[in-house]
C-alpha cells in the first residue's frame, strides 16, 4: 500500500506546473483516496477529459465554467460538483481561482 505522510504542510508541498494556467500540489492520499489542490489562473483551462476515478470538488476561491458531460454550469467560491468515472468533464476559470479534489482511488499519473 502507497500512503503519504500523515500530515501535509502547504510551504513544505512544491507547486507542479501542468499547464494551460494550471499549478497542482499533491496532499495526503493512500491507494483509496487523494487530495489535490488546483490553483487557476484567469483563463486557465481544464481540458475535456475522464478518467475511472470518483473526483469531488470544492471550490475554494474564483469563478469557473465546469462542463460535466452535457452539461455546463457556473460555480464560485463555496461551489462543489462530483464526477462520476469515465464521465468527459473540463472547466475554464473565469476568475481566478482555486479548487480542491478529491479522487477515490488515488490518481497514480500525479504520483509519477
Amino acid at each position: 500500500m502507497i500512503q503519504s505522510n500523515e500530515f501535509q504542510f502547504e510551504q513544505d508541498i512544491p507547486w507542479e506546473d501542468v499547464g494551460n494556467g494550471i499549478t497542482r500540489q499533491i496532499f495526503g492520499y493512500d491507494d483509496r483516496v487523494m487530495l489535490v489542490k488546483a490553483k487557476f489562473e484567469k483563463g486557465g483551462v481544464g481540458a475535456v477529459h475522464q478518467h475511472p476515478h470518483s473526483q469531488a470538488t470544492y471550490v475554494d476561491s474564483g469563478v469557473f465554467e465546469m462542463t460535466i458531460g452535457d452539461v455546463k454550469k457556473i460555480i464560485r467560491k463555496g461551489d462543489g460538483y462530483y464526477v462520476p468515472p469515465n464521465v468527459l468533464h473540463g472547466c475554464v476559470c473565469l476568475e481566478a481561482g482555486m479548487l480542491i479534489d478529491v479522487f477515490s482511488p488515488h490518481r497514480e499519473d500525479f504520483l509519477k
